[in-house]
């Protein structure tokens, strides 16, 4: 092509170019016939570095750089692979918790060995097994977390030895393990302490002064303990108390499960509430008749986590809990599992005194030196009280405690308002919910007994309440909404402890085979709702639930009956009339506005929520979907001041309040963990104990405002 027809070619901006005869490309310049000209290459992105960085990026780079660190030997310890998926329709189902063939094909891809089936199976263990049903993938999906025991793999199967040389750890995906991160129960933790010599059960410290001078410790005496509440906090500090050695009383104002499991029956068939014996109080606390839900926020695998799984499956839980993505026991597990550990506690020597309702603490110069109890089974104005003395007492009641609450301002203890969550408990065919999750697997659920799990569901959302009226300008315009306890396969259940009020809770047993699947929905509330409605001072929060809970019994008309709507006319806020879908909720219901209930902007949340949710999970929205009232003990509405270190409280030396009631747990994990670690904690205190609680356990942290 000559030069001038090539001129015809440039664009009228390179005008230059035309006007210019003598001008001629350079060697390094040239156009394309076929390509835009004028085509912009962005320039490269900067990244952020140093003090730029998110937080997320500055994780995503450690893990990088700890990702790269040479393995000093690949041939020791442990490889843990993670995010091996496997086709449900090539898996075994939800109960298989081996190494399947389908498994095995891709391990071997990890490793890049050829022949799958030459791999031994027994090298090879699930620490981890999931369901991933998420739609946007090709079809669901079981996704394992496998620990490859080396030596043993290269005992069995030498020819894997090259394979093992190649491998190199990867972000998420393979991780070496200089040894196997298996923890173990509770008891042989302590019992690894006491051969390891950090124990001081004969130690010279035996005849200090216990408590900074509140008891004189004899060198034959040991420490008294009080461990006040029965649920999973109380549990384990008593645990692991007794094992270091100290003289412990575990005191229970509900009853023992079998006789609260009679006061259970006699409220669900005849209506009769015992007050200190329901689905709040008694032994192993109010999430014994629950789900038995196991999931926390506070690491899954951490070792303090991993320990109290240990510990449960020694005292009967399934193996299955240590292995499931999601797991739950339901209240027929709980039961002989807390028979099991209450034996085992009493033959550590564990003083158990049911029906024992702690009423006062007895102080000396701001030191706690004791309790005043009663008999919680005697109602009549003419109980003694009984005084007993004790060189530390460990408060772990839950957070329906609201008297013990009081008793504490009583003596000047330091309470905080704490926010937690309120609503309505939202009921659906099972099957509906299996439809939504699954599509065309929900057949697989085959009420519990199937290959895949019985669906669930949690959601979370923000909404606006800015075109709503707020009772007070200090009213937060915007608050999360989400579903907390969910329950498949469950039922709704009554957990009043007064007869003058209503609030239900859910819960589900092991199989999760009934029709109905329930769970919370509800939206945060903070001090400044409280202040909305002339509700101030350390239990504005606990008049804020107790409000709610009473309204919520006059609209169902008294007799526990519980108010319910549809959700499609909650929506449209509307009664259509007085037959609503069947619930599960066995003492009754009665068809309502429940519009009535909440402040509106409360109730507007929830109605904007409720929009949010059936996007993601459509079909959420339905004519057979019940909402239930009222849902106001999501947690504890305060927290007792205490020390970070010592877990004691910061008003009163010798009280180490803990758990779910203390304002620092949120479910039965977070709140077994927290009473293992302030047992170490008090024994160290005590000194029976001379180790480090982070070097055991790792680091404390905290479950946060709400559990799930």
């Amino acid at each position: 092509m000559s030069m001038a027809s090539t001129k015809n070619l440039v664009p009228s901006h390179f005008s230059f170019l035309n006007s210019n005869p003598k001008f001629t490309f350079p060697k390094t310049l040239s156009f394309s016939l076929y390509s835009n000209p004028f085509c912009i290459t962005c320039s490269k992105k900067v990244k952020r570095r140093g003090k730029l960085r998110y937080p997320s990026e500055k994780k995503k780079l450690k893990q990088q750089q700890e990702a790269q660190v040479d393995v000093e030997n690949k041939f020791e310890g442990i490889w843990r692979l993670s995010k091996l998926s496997v086709s449900v329709h090539k898996d075994p189902g939800k109960d298989f918790l081996g190494v399947s063939d389908a498994l095995l094909q891709e391990i071997a891809k990890v490793l890049e060995f050829p022949v799958a089936s030459m791999l031994p199976q027994e090298a090879f263990k699930v620490v981890r097994k999931s369901f991933d049903a998420r739609k946007l993938q090709k079809e669901q999906k079981f996704v394992y977390t496998v620990d490859v025991d080396v030596h043993k793999l290269l005992n069995l199967e030498p020819r894997t030895w090259e394979f093992i040389s190649e491998l190199e750890p990867k972000v998420g995906l393979i991780e070496h393990l200089p040894q196997d991160r298996t923890s173990g129960d509770i008891m042989s933790i302590v019992h690894a302490c006491k051969k390891s010599g950090q124990d001081a059960t004969t130690s010279e410290h035996g005849d200090r002064n216990l408590c900074n001078g509140s008891h004189t410790n004899s060198s034959h005496r040991k420490p008294k303990v009080a461990v006040v509440g029965s649920g999973p906090a109380g549990l384990f500090a008593s645990l692991v108390l007794a094992e270091f050695g100290a003289d412990v009383t575990l005191m229970e104002r509900g009853e023992a499960v079998e006789k609260r499991g009679r006061d259970i029956g006699a409220l669900v068939v005849r209506r009769i509430l015992q007050e200190e014996s329901n689905f709040c109080f008694g032994e192993g606390g109010a999430g014994t008749w629950s789900d038995g839900k196991l999931v926390t926020r506070i690491g899954r695998n951490s070792s303090s986590v991993l320990a109290v799984l240990e510990t449960l499956v020694h005292f009967g839980a399934p193996q299955k809990i240590l292995v499931d993505g999601k797991p739950h026991l339901g209240t027929d597990k709980l039961v002989p599992l807390l028979q099991n550990f209450r034996r085992y506690l009493e033959k550590l020597g564990v003083t158990i005194m049911f029906g024992t309702r702690v009423d006062d603490l007895l102080v000396k110069d701001k030191h706690v030196v004791g309790v005043k109890v009663s008999d919680s089974r005697d109602n009549s104005s003419h109980s003694m009280n009984q005084q007993l003395g004790y060189d530390a007492v460990v408060l772990a009641v839950g957070h329906s405690a609201r008297d013990t609450y009081q008793m504490l301002l009583s003596h000047g203890v330091s309470l905080v308002e704490k926010d937690f969550a309120v609503g309505l408990r939202v009921e659906h065919p099972q099957e509906l919910i299996n439809s939504i999750q699954y599509s065309g697997l929900a057949n697989e659920v085959q009420s519990g007994r199937g290959k895949v799990p019985v669906a669930d569901y949690k959601v979370v959302e923000y909404v606006n309440t800015n075109a709503i009226a707020l009772p007070s300008n200090s009213a937060p315009r915007n608050r999360s909404c989400y579903s907390f306890c969910m329950c498949p396969g469950g039922q709704v259940v009554l957990t009043s402890t007064d007869p003058s009020e209503l609030c239900i809770n859910g819960m589900s047993f092991s199989r999760r085979s009934s029709k109905w699947a329930n769970a919370a929905l509800v939206v945060t509330v903070s001090s400044k709702d409280f202040a909305a409605l002339d509700l101030h001072g350390p239990l504005a929060g606990v008049e804020f639930q107790r409000m709610f809970e009473r309204r919520a019994a006059a609209m169902g008309g008294g007799n526990f009956v519980v108010p319910v709507q549809t959700v499609t006319d909650f929506l449209n806020n509307k009664l259509s009339g007085t037959s609503v879908p069947s619930s599960s909720y066995r003492l009754g219901v009665k068809a309502t506005n429940l519009h009535e209930l909440f402040p509106s902007h409360i109730t507007s949340s929830l109605q904007q929520s409720l929009l949010k949710f059936d996007k993601e999970l459509p079909g959420f929205i339905s004519s057979s979907a019940l909402l239930h009232g009222v849902e106001t003990r999501t947690s504890s509405p305060v927290q007792i001041s205490r020390s970070a270190d010592t877990y004691e409280c910061t008003s009163l030396r010798g009280l180490y309040p803990i758990g779910e009631g203390a304002g620092y747990a949120g479910g039965i994990v977070s709140a077994a963990v927290d009473g293992m670690y302030s047992g170490f904690a008090l024994a160290k205190s005590l000194g029976l104990f001379h180790g480090s609680i982070e070097s055991i356990l790792g680091k404390a942290q905290s479950a946060g405002v709400a559990k799930y």
